[in-house]
């Protein structure tokens, strides 16, 4: 077991806003709700976590983790960079407001070593 501390980019798309009286005059979405988004979907739920694939035979060391009080989140894929970024992809773009999409996503488990996840190819 090992783990990391992750860093994640999220890129979306759409028009910008084009509403004088709109406060958010000019922006594609607020910076605040994508935060918001990934704080609440990832971060909060990953934070100090330790994922186990819950199909795996480490199921049995997640269940003992579990049982002495360690944060552990069971999953159904084999939590690599590249799994992770599947499941990010899916839980940031249920939560987009209507007329964005998600672009692109990088997840950087060090400095030099990360996956990324493109709209484009996952259509």
């Amino acid at each position: 077991m090992h783990g990391h501390s992750y860093k994640l980019f999220v890129t979306v798309k759409g028009k910008p806003i084009n509403d004088i009286e709109n406060p958010k005059n000019g922006m594609v979405v607020d910076f605040g709700d994508i935060k918001s988004i990934v704080n609440s979907e990832i971060v909060d739920v990953w934070d100090h976590a330790v994922l186990v694939n819950a199909l795996s035979p480490h199921k049995e060391l997640g269940d003992d983790l579990e049982q002495k009080g360690h944060k552990v989140i069971y999953c159904s894929f084999q939590p690599t960079c590249e799994n992770m970024l599947y499941a990010i992809a899916a839980k940031i773009k249920s939560k987009l407001p209507d007329g964005i999409s998600l672009a692109y996503l990088k997840l950087h488990e060090t400095e030099n070593s990360y996956g990324e996840w493109f709209a484009e190819d996952n259509q």
